[in-house]
């Protein structure tokens, strides 16, 4: 759907949805537990959706009894039946739903078989194929689908941590599951430990026992049984960066609902807002929290001085290149913006014209989209805003509720 967008300034008072990272992890800790496990707060985004159908895959089975509210009877780490076929898993687009499932399967049912949508399949798993490699451990794509087949044993595991921490997360719920402790080792700088400290929240709560020493890129993982529990996901720093990215651009917003002691990585955007509400030229190295990037580029876009986004090439294989549709999105709404190999740097110009931006099938460059139209001079036009499934599909509800004044096309 192409949607219409008059610039105002937004005011009132918005709550996040709820943290799809978080969401993701608390699912699937309940869907590997021995027993019925509730998990509240949770926004049934298409990213979530596929967290759902495959733990169903898994085995799990779960309910909605209300909105909002999860209830999952787990596996309890069970094998299936002997010679059972592998279980096939629809990832949609989401790559946590992937890179954390791939290694839970091997765990569980001895492998299964992967599909995805849009640019999913195209994401690396090198990091993956390396350690099954060295394990004897079959994988094989064949036109978009990867089957992995084999028995993950426990012991050190030895990746890099500059990829991306999802493939932490993966083995983090897989090796409680196997016979023997284990440990995780970083084999270079580790990257959105953030992430990964948010898994062993969810596996805490589970009753599993994981210990990080993420400044030295070192997790131990003691084997042992989930348990199952009740928990309430917190507000979703992610999405709260484009209401901050409202009020650095001239809005009035209240944010409610975020834990200000959260390990969501991307709370560092709190701070990022206030400095880039003051002039200067600004460098922000994102490696640790990527998704900020579209916001954080909109909030750069009107202020007075130049701003360098740093280390940020893993954007590069995300819903769209999104260090290219980031600047390509400042750029057609009359911004100044520079995609480099791993940053992005963005001039900073008195106002922008508006104009017409390409979704790019990309929530993020949507909702960064409809946040700069606010500072525009004249309408927005953006294709393709049905990309906020992804992760918030209550955008344009919240986004209209605070004032904006948005139209289908």
């Amino acid at each position: 759907m192409d949607i219409r967008i008059n610039p105002k300034p937004l005011g009132g008072t918005v709550t996040p949805p709820s943290s799809k990272s978080m969401a993701h992890r608390l699912l699937i800790a309940a869907a590997l537990a021995n027993g019925v496990s509730t998990v509240c707060n949770v926004a049934l985004s298409q990213d979530i959706a596929a967290t759902l159908r495959c733990v169903a895959a898994l085995g799990s089975t779960w309910e909605q009894p209300e909105a909002g509210v999860i209830r999952i009877r787990g596996i309890g780490g069970k094998l299936p039946k002997r010679n059972s076929p592998l279980p096939r898993f629809d990832c949609g687009e989401s790559g946590s739903t992937l890179r954390f499932l791939i290694p839970i399967a091997l765990a569980t049912a001895g492998g299964g078989v992967f599909t995805g949508q849009g640019r999913l399949m195209e994401r690396p798993q090198q990091p993956y194929f390396d350690l099954f490699d060295e394990r004897g451990i079959v994988h094989e794509w064949n036109e978009g689908v990867l089957t992995v087949q084999g028995a993950l044993p426990s012991g050190e595991y030895r990746l890099p941590g500059n990829v991306s921490s999802q493939f932490f997360t993966g083995l983090l719920f897989a090796l409680p599951l196997l016979a023997g402790n284990s440990t995780l080792v970083s084999t270079t700088t580790l990257e959105s430990s953030g992430y990964i400290s948010m898994t062993l929240e969810a596996l805490r709560a589970a009753g599993i026992t994981a210990v990080g020493r993420p400044e030295q890129g070192l997790y131990q993982v003691r084997s042992g049984a989930y348990r199952p529990f009740n928990a309430t996901v917190e507000a979703d720093w992610s999405q709260a960066a484009f209401w901050y990215a409202a009020n650095v651009l001239g809005g009035d917003l209240q944010i409610n609902g975020l834990n200000a002691c959260s390990a969501q990585g991307d709370m560092a955007v709190s701070e990022y807002a206030r400095t880039l509400s003051r002039p200067g030229d600004v460098s922000i190295d994102v490696s640790g929290c990527p998704d900020l990037v579209p916001p954080l580029a909109v909030m750069a876009a009107v202020r007075q001085g130049t701003t360098h986004l740093t280390n940020a090439a893993r954007l590069r294989l995300k819903e769209s290149d999104r260090l290219k549709t980031t600047a390509a999105m400042l750029t057609a709404l009359g911004g100044d913006a520079e995609e480099g190999a791993d940053s992005l740097m963005i001039r900073g110009v008195p106002h922008l014209s508006g104009g017409t931006v390409d979704g790019a099938n990309d929530h993020r460059i949507v909702m960064a989209a409809a946040i700069a139209a606010t500072r525009c001079a004249g309408p927005v036009t953006i294709l393709g805003s049905e990309a906020i499934n992804k992760s918030y599909p209550s955008f344009f509800e919240d986004y209209l509720a605070l004032g904006g004044d948005v139209h289908g096309v």
